[in-house]
């Protein structure tokens, strides 16, 4: 199992670092991290009002193939370091994120 992700509760907890106003929107890979790795998601929003988080909620949701709805923001809400909740199967979450 990698290290940016966790089984959890109703699904899995992933460890992100959001890139607001990015060149390059979309996921960019993994990267290390104090606490430590984490999956890099780039949105071209700013992190005003929220906007920031619900395009990087919605960048994972498209890249597993599951509906906006079914990933929030569960810690760091105004940090760029996040834990993002993915509700669902945990096997068939993890199998999707391990090709990321």
């Amino acid at each position: 199992m990698a290290e940016f992700w966790r089984p959890a509760a109703g699904g899995v907890t992933v460890a992100v670092k959001v890139q607001p106003k990015s060149r390059r929107p979309g996921l960019q890979g993994r990267a290390p991290s104090a606490s430590g790795e984490r999956l890099r998601i780039g949105v071209s929003e700013a992190a005003e009002d929220g906007r920031a988080n619900r395009a990087a909620c919605a960048t994972l949701a498209r890249a597993l193939d599951l509906p906006a709805s079914a990933v929030a923001v569960v810690a760091g809400a105004t940090s760029r370091e996040k834990t993002l909740h993915v509700q669902g199967d945990p096997d068939a979450i993890g199998r999707r994120l391990e090709t990321l």
